[in-house]
Formats: structure tokens, sequence, C-alpha cells
């Protein structure tokens, strides 16, 4: 189910069990595959270009599998990849990061580009994380704090503006 005001682009890709909420935006050329588990993405998220998500079957390795969950207002940076996992409300995922199954980002997370988030590993929120594998290098400011909330709605509102023009 996709929001009646949500916006998605015409060459992204959602198959499967797949919820997108209210105000929420998927951008050019993503890919949202919610075809053997199912895909939650809260109010006023965005999903920038070229970012895939997906998830894990059910299997003797992993019973009843993995979902991808994303809370309210998280912006997810072009070309990451987020399998499996679970994204708390408020985070801000940087462009080409990876988070694998089972990691959990806490509220107000920061992922610094290009990082990479372990299966099975809790980020915690109000720090700013960075590396391959991930490590938190420090407490958010009040800035980037702010830029945060800034970003998913600024995002709102560049999907209203590509929404309204169709």
């Amino acid at each position: 189910m996709i929001a009646d005001d949500a916006w998605v682009d015409d060459t992204a890709v959602v198959i499967g069990d797949v919820r997108i909420g209210s105000h929420s935006s998927i951008w050019p050329m993503s890919v949202i595959r919610g075809d053997v588990q199912k895909i939650r993405i809260g109010v006023k998220s965005n999903i920038q270009d070229g970012c895939i998500l997906h998830v894990s079957h059910d299997s003797r390795f992993l019973p009843d599998g993995r979902p991808l969950i994303l809370g309210d207002s998280v912006t997810v940076g072009h070309s990451a990849i987020l399998h499996g996992c679970e994204i708390a409300d408020g985070c801000f995922i940087g462009m080409g990061c990876t988070i694998l199954d089972g990691a959990v980002l806490e509220p107000k997370t920061l992922l610094g580009a290009g990082s990479l988030v372990a299966s099975g590993k809790t980020l915690g929120g109000g720090c700013l994380w960075l590396g391959r594998p991930a490590r938190c290098v420090r407490p958010l400011t009040d800035k980037e704090l702010a830029y945060m909330d800034y970003s998913a709605d600024h995002y709102q509102r560049l999907a209203q503006r590509h929404w309204g023009s169709r």
C-alpha cells in the first residue's frame, strides 16, 4: 500500500509486501523489493536515487526471515543498500551506506557516507557513525540534529513539487 500523498518516481521499482507512508518519497531508479518479507516505510521518509531496499526470506538459517522497517522522517541517501534492518525515526543514512540484516539504528542516528553496519549491530542515537565497520566518532551537534529534521522536510517539499507537476 502506498499512501495517496506519497510520491514514487516512475523509474523506481516497488514490488511485494511494501507500505509507504504519507508524505514519503521514492526517488529515481530505487528498488524496493518486499518479495519474501515485508517492507515498511514511515511517514515523511525519503529514499533517494538508486537505493536498494530488500529483506531476508524464511529459512532454517533465519527462521521467519527479516523485514525492513524504516520509521518516520528518515533520509536515505543516494545509492544506499538496506537489507533486513530496522531504522528508527529521524535517522539520516549517508550516500553509499550498506546496512545488513538485523542491524538496528536508534532514533536520530547519523550514518556517514560509505559506512557499513554489520549484521546484528545496534547503533546508538545522537551519534555520528562512520567507517567500515561503522563506529561512533562523536555526539551529534545541535546543527546536525537540526539538519536531519530539515532534510526530511526538504524532501517532502521537493517531492510535492515533482508530484504536483505530473
